[in-house]
């Protein structure tokens, strides 16, 4: 099984090596990454030197892209939410743009760090229809809170290439079940899914050896494709769709 996850892992990473374009543009460096927005265009961001190493930025892109569709990013509610989904990847806002300083040791976990980033805004924000009061992730905790399930928000693991991955809720080990990992996936597809499969795998490892994942899916809208569910289970995570999320409520309460 060891092996078997490895060369996943190791697949993922030459996936990744081989779809990265860079493109000089004046001072900066464009890099043109395999992931995709909610436009499913190729996600972008820059990078160029300055005296302490490196900046990264999307030079404003996410949030741009947010106003431009009419999402309201004023309330003070939206700025919170904003800022704490930044600080849980160390990314900094400056002029409405993405930015992180890296330097040449930790330049590709602060580059995935700022994709990350850019991801989770953007499913942050995305908004079925402008009447939607809440937030996905929000409708999740307290829907957890509701059944008094134990769980501690937004933990940070380093994985085993290094890199940081953001989790939305770990529920601790009981008697009855093991540690559980739980990601809300707001818009499940190939690119979200992903890029989720690659935290879990990546930080599998360092958790104890019987910890479980599992994916809350919203089908508020439509329901997530076949191929999508069937990803995550060939990955060892179990998705749980939100309109048949009680079904599994004792799980994630024991």
């Amino acid at each position: 099984m060891i092996n078997e996850i490895q060369d996943l892992l190791e697949r993922y990473l030459c996936w990744l090596k081989d779809k990265t374009v860079l493109r000089q543009v004046k001072d900066w460096i464009e890099i043109t990454t395999p992931y995709l927005d909610r436009h499913n265009d190729y996600m972008q961001i820059y990078a160029k030197r300055d005296s302490n190493g490196f900046i990264l930025t999307d030079d404003g892109y996410t949030v741009g892209d947010l106003r431009q569709s009419g999402y309201d990013l004023e309330s003070n509610k939206r700025k919170d939410l904003l800022q704490i989904t930044l600080h849980g990847f160390g990314i900094g806002l400056e002029n409405e743009a993405l930015l992180v300083h890296a330097s040449s040791e930790n330049f590709s976990v602060k580059k995935h760090s700022l994709l990350q980033a850019m991801l989770a805004v953007n499913d942050l924000f995305y908004l079925a229809t402008p009447i939607v009061s809440s937030l996905f992730w929000e409708n999740v905790m307290s829907w957890l809170n509701m059944h008094a399930v134990r769980y501690t928000p937004r933990i940070k693991f380093a994985g085993k290439t290094g890199y940081d991955h953001m989790f939305d809720f770990v529920i601790p080990a009981s008697k009855v079940y093991p540690e559980r990992i739980l990601q809300t996936i707001n818009r499940p597809n190939r690119n979200t899914v992903q890029s989720f499969a690659f935290s879990w795998i990546d930080t599998k490892e360092a958790r104890p050896a019987n910890s479980l994942a599992y994916a809350m899916l919203n089908d508020s809208d439509e329901s997530p494709v076949s191929t999508v569910i069937d990803a995550l289970k060939s990955y060892g995570v179990k998705p749980i769709l939100w309109s048949k999320r009680e079904e599994t409520k004792e799980e994630l309460i024991a």
